[in-house]
């Protein structure tokens, strides 16, 4: 079925669409052929009415979020299409099958092509995230195309979203509602889809695990907002000596338990500590060769984003002045708002303030499976620095 309803912008306003940016704000938009502002795919007009892709319509800053940049109709074709399309990318830069991993995302909002979903899968169980209504109101047409491939149609489906904070997550298909345990580089991890954070697991975080599990060996470790301990299992299979995990979250740590158990790691060089985070460091003193500080996003919004930086500040300040001398600190920022140059100038200005010489090793960003499209710079969310403290 054609898509009827439309947009037309104002003259000028198409050139970012142009430059194939995904995104319509609503600024932008000179009229439109409907009166209320309920979600509804559109085609976006340019002010010649010339057609430059089609989208949905939202009643929000970001008005149109697009999903091609033509006049297809987004059918039940269309949306295999989409996951067919993204699981070969995964497979071509060795995601799937991996031999040691069971886990990965599928679906990364604009960097995979579809504005608002995120799709992540843990060994047989996909999880969809919806983080726009008509997404959300059109999921029976997604989820059909993405079981249509046979790698998924058998899995278990969970549906999550992020506009509705009074709906459940939904066991879409499947006979239960267990966690499922996955593999990440041959270390196994316990995730809740139901109950946990985001899609229930990190998995944007993969390669920088990987990466501190190269330093550890014969140090102490403190792994803050630790979550379920993500970088803590890499750090003990990477030879620490103590790692200490610290989150806020009572859940959180009784997952980090149950994790270390399934890896067949001892507690007696890992401590789990419910506290908060910054309170600990001061207390706990110079006690730690290794600090990792992956706080969850201080600012969703530009309007906290200056509230976010000096979070961010004072975060930093706090483990530069507890690190031992020759130490490392991984810190990151996963605030969309808070771009690069903005983290790392905090970063800058709290080493200022801690008094430290501070010298850059490595920078990192999101996992190979969140891709970013070159044509949407905010895609880059996450952006963090490994820290050498002379």
């Amino acid at each position: 079925m054609a898509i009827q309803d439309f947009v037309v912008l104002r003259k000028g306003k198409e050139d970012s669409i142009k430059r194939y940016h995904p995104w319509v704000f609503s600024g932008a938009i000179f009229s439109k052929s409907f009166e209320d502002n309920s979600s509804r795919w559109v085609k976006v007009l340019d002010a010649k009415n010339q057609v430059l892709g089609t989208g949905y319509f939202s009643d929000s800053s970001i008005a149109v979020r697009l999903i091609n940049f033509s006049d297809e109709t987004p059918d039940a074709v269309f949306w295999k299409n989409k996951f067919e399309s993204a699981l070969n990318f995964r497979k071509s830069i060795g995601f799937y099958p991996a031999e040691n991993s069971t886990s990965f995302r599928l679906i990364n909002g604009e960097g995979d092509g579809i504005p608002g979903l995120i799709v992540d899968v843990y060994a047989d169980t996909v999880v969809l995230q919806f983080h726009h209504a008509f997404l959300f109101e059109n999921k029976e047409l997604i989820i059909n195309g993405l079981t249509a491939i046979q790698t998924f149609s058998d899995s278990r489906i969970v549906v999550r979203n992020t506009f509705d904070k009074h709906s459940e997550t939904e066991l879409y298909r499947g006979k239960d509602k267990e966690s499922v345990v996955i593999k990440e580089n041959g270390i196994q991890f316990l995730v809740d889809p139901f109950g946990g954070q985001k899609t229930g697991f990190f998995l944007d975080q993969r390669e920088n695990r990987s990466l501190l599990e190269t330093y550890p060996r014969g140090k102490r470790v403190l792994n803050t907002f630790c979550y379920t301990g993500g970088f803590s299992m890499y750090a003990l299979r990477g030879g620490a000596e103590k790692v200490v995990s610290v989150d806020i979250s009572a859940y959180a740590m009784e997952q980090v338990d149950k994790n270390l158990k399934i890896n067949g790691f001892s507690s007696n060089n890992h401590e789990s500590v419910c506290a908060d985070v910054i309170p600990y460091m001061h207390e706990a003193g110079p006690d730690f060769d290794i600090i990792v500080l992956d706080p969850p996003a201080f600012a969703k919004s530009l309007s906290k984003r200056h509230n976010a930086i000096q979070a961010y500040k004072r975060l930093n300040v706090s483990a530069l002045k507890v690190i031992k001398k020759g130490g490392l600190i991984f810190t990151f920022s996963c605030s969309q708002v808070v771009n690069r140059e903005m983290f790392e100038r905090t970063v800058y200005s709290a080493a200022i303030e801690a008094g430290r010489n501070v010298r850059v090793l490595h920078r990192l960003t999101q996992s190979p499976c969140h891709p970013t499209s070159i044509f949407h710079n905010e895609g880059e969310y996450l952006k963090g620095l490994v820290l050498y403290i002379d």
